[in-house]
């Protein structure tokens, strides 16, 4: 049996790994497409991350693949569809990373609503910028709006409980009757009273076609004007260049981004020099204890499963 691993991986779990398979582990073949396509030719087990487009190209090149581990949660890399007619098994990893996400959820919500933490390099020249940076607001007491009231959603929430927010949320495929809202004590709303209500609205929804552009200029429009905006799922859920319009014009009070539409985020984005604004490169779900975590659940199953358990 052989295992391809395409992107990095935490490293202990790729030792459990080859001690009972062949194991190739190159973090950077996802950049060397024709390499990739060669590599598979021979493998059982195909291990990614979210830059690896498993697509028909890839699937036609293997062969003797039967199962994908995604190092992750989101699989719109991955053409399940045609892994699922192939009769290959697709494995994510989820819950093993859903405590990053919510922790940078919530650090991100804390920074933009003080406002004050890039203020290193004036302080460091000698200046004093106290009364500009003075009206910064606490998190207690804000009130949370979590779109997508899944795991991540709901442990974002029970951290955000835990400093004195307050929560509501939204689900299309939850109904305001779930006993799950009165267990997470959030209470539940629509969209648009979510994005109305919200101090702090964070985005826990796959990219689909109903979702693609789900926070475009009207909606952003119907938010509070100080509000904070966190997206952590997929980058199309957001409208990038109506969100630079929003900042630019100080018609939302700030925003976190960690996924785009196109990454990495092109040079000339509309985001570039917008104020309140901080950019990462999709790693919200990505610390040391997270890889760990992902990193051996992935590898147990996949195992199980090439071992017929």
């Amino acid at each position: 049996m052989r295992v391809l691993i395409t992107e990095f991986m935490d490293e202990a779990a790729v030792a459990s790994l080859a001690a009972r398979y062949a194991t190739h582990y190159d973090k950077d073949l996802v950049d060397r497409r024709d390499e990739l396509i060669a590599a598979i030719d021979a493998a059982d087990a195909l291990i990614v991350r979210n830059r690896t487009q498993v697509d028909a190209e890839l699937l036609a090149a293997a062969p003797k693949l039967s199962v994908v581990g995604r190092l992750g949660v989101g699989l719109d890399n991955i053409d399940v569809d045609a892994c699922r007619a192939r009769g290959i098994e697709v494995i994510p990893a989820t819950g093993a990373n859903a405590l990053a996400v919510a922790e940078y959820v919530i650090g991100s919500a804390m920074l933009l609503l003080r406002g004050a933490y890039q203020s290193t390099p004036a302080v460091a020249e000698g200046k004093w910028p106290r009364g500009p940076l003075s009206n910064g607001r606490e998190i207690a007491g804000k009130t949370l709006g979590v779109v997508g009231f899944g795991g991540i959603g709901r442990l974002a929430a029970q951290l955000a409980r835990g400093l004195s927010m307050r929560v509501i949320g939204y689900d299309p495929r939850l109904p305001a009757s779930s006993p799950l809202w009165a267990d997470e004590s959030a209470v539940p709303r629509t969209l648009a009273e979510v994005l109305a209500e919200a101090d702090v609205i964070t985005l826990h929804v796959p990219l689909t076609p109903t979702t693609r552009n789900l926070i475009d200029a009207a909606r952003l429009s119907t938010m509070k004007r100080d509000a904070i905006l966190i997206n952590t799922a997929r980058g199309g859920v957001v409208d990038e260049a109506a969100l630079a319009a929003a900042l630019k014009s100080g018609a939302l009070g700030g925003a976190a981004l960690d996924v785009f539409d196109r990454e990495p985020l092109p040079a000339g984005s509309p985001l570039a020099g917008c104020p309140n604004l901080l950019l990462t490169p999709h790693i919200a779900g990505v610390s040391r204890e997270a890889n760990a975590r992902v990193s051996t659940m992935i590898a147990d199953r996949v195992a199980a499963h090439l071992s017929g358990h």
